[in-house]
């Protein structure tokens, strides 16, 4: 009888865990974190800015205000700044194409810095669609 009444309260444990959320391996800050560091690297490996793309298009609606004010920065610096890219390599052979390389890079450098910034101060970007610096 001891024996049926432990199995059974076990087993209430066990459906009182599953009914029970995780809370994320990452909070939203570390997220965004993350993906302007892999946007940096991306100037090495371009991989690593595709992978931050992806995760920052999926946190985009889940993530808290501040948050999503970032994630929405960095989609935006993914697609202006392959944009940009794609035109300074076109361009390239005329001398109007080294000087839009050069701005993806100067550009991209200071949307992630700022953007690290402004998270580390907890604070959302001013203005997340902008094409310059929000």
């Amino acid at each position: 009888m001891a024996k049926a009444a432990e199995k059974a309260a076990a087993k209430a444990a066990d459906d009182d865990k599953a009914d029970t959320p995780r809370p994320p391996m990452l909070s939203d800050y570390g997220l965004a974190l993350s993906v302007y560091v892999l946007y940096l690297l991306g100037f090495f490996t371009g991989l690593t800015a595709v992978i931050g793309l992806i995760i920052a298009s999926m946190q985009g609606d889940r993530a808290d205000p501040v948050s999503r004010s970032h994630f929405r920065f960095q989609v935006r610096t993914f697609w202006i700044g392959l944009l940009y890219l794609v035109v300074g390599i076109i361009t390239v052979h005329i001398a109007i194409g080294a000087v839009v390389l050069v701005w993806w890079c100067v550009w991209t450098l200071i949307r992630c810095v700022k953007g690290l910034l402004v998270l580390n101060a907890g604070e959302p970007i001013g203005d997340p669609d902008s094409w310059f610096f929000g």
